[in-house]
């Protein structure tokens, strides 16, 4: 039941005049989510129509870094102040790490590393207005457009569940959220509350973002003290492998055949192979179930490999 303070006169609210933006859309939104979730339309048509057009998020949303080679990306996330700031985060959240490691099986480097690819350890939680994004991704651009709209449902809904105000929120361009950079939908689901008092806080709290992290991997199935990756070895007559999945598919044996192999890896198990591109050659990598786990998080090779080289880095100094 919404807590919203609705007033009782019907008011004609005029959305901005948005040529880009597909205004009957938005007029069938706020009928759907008003008839489904039982909310008085005047707030709801208030709400968004503060909401602005922002075309800078749709150029953003066709240049995502990761359609970059791995040595730029790589370059990115890969930095001494990055990897220091880790080694600070885990120091002053050791016991928070330690216990929801303890808890859930997922390694505290790999929450570390999570949290500081996605947000450099909640310094850069996103400056854009997160109604401003998924209303632009919502109701101007097609391609994606339902997907957004459940996304802006979900964030309603979040907003009241959380006490987030709606109209003054920040976070990415695509409208995700906090330490963590949860899509409203994933927050919804997956967030938790580090000290069980029922707040689920992934603004302000590295407890509950820690904890949530954590418990994203684990419902995504992470496998408890299994490897993520093995560097493979490739013989110098070895066959293309063509683009390979991000689950793992074909055992190790069927590369092992094609001229790709790894002494620490049993033959029978699955893999996939993953190439990164170097400036002036190529790298190959196994992954493992683990890999895959993480990818559920962002569905990219790369954004993984860059989670388990920073998660390495940063344990190594702890």
């Amino acid at each position: 039941m919404f807590k919203w303070c609705f007033i009782s006169i019907q008011l004609l609210i005029l959305f901005p005049l948005q040529a880009q933006v597909n205004e009957q859309a938005v007029k069938q939104f706020i009928a759907d989510f008003s008839s489904k979730h039982q909310v008085d339309k005047t707030e709801l048509t208030r709400i968004l129509s503060t909401a602005s057009y922002q075309e800078s998020i749709i150029k953003k949303m066709t240049k995502p870094a990761e359609k970059m080679p791995w040595h730029r990306y790589r370059r990115i996330f890969m930095t001494e102040e990055r990897i220091q700031s880790g080694v600070a985060f885990w120091q002053d959240h050791l016991q928070t790490l330690q216990e929801v490691s303890d808890v859930t099986g997922v390694p505290a480097e790999v929450i570390v590393g999570i949290i500081g690819v996605e947000t450099f350890y909640g310094e850069r939680k996103g400056t854009h207005k997160i109604l401003d994004a998924l209303y632009t991704l919502a109701f101007a651009y097609p391609k994606r457009a339902k997907f957004f709209k459940s996304e802006l449902e979900q964030f309603l809904l979040l907003s009241e569940e959380e006490d987030i105000e709606p109209t003054e929120a920040l976070g990415s361009y695509a409208g995700a959220i906090g330490y963590c950079q949860f899509m409203p939908s994933s927050y919804r689901a997956y967030a938790k509350s580090f000290e069980k008092n029922g707040t689920k806080d992934l603004i302000g709290s590295p407890q509950d973002a820690i904890a949530s992290v954590a418990n994203y991997l684990k419902v995504h199935r992470w496998k408890t003290g299994q490897q993520i990756v093995s560097k493979a070895k490739v013989d110098p007559n070895a066959e293309p492998t063509g683009r390979q999945s991000l689950r793992p598919k074909y055992t190790l044996s069927h590369f092992q055949k094609m001229g790709y192999s790894a002494s620490d890896i049993s033959s029978d198990r699955k893999v996939t192979l993953i190439q990164l591109d170097l400036e002036d050659d190529q790298e190959y990598w196994f992954g493992l179930d683990n890999f895959y786990v993480i990818t559920r998080y962002n569905h990219s090779a790369l954004y993984a490999m860059a989670v388990y080289q920073l998660a390495t880095a940063i344990k190594a100094r702890i």
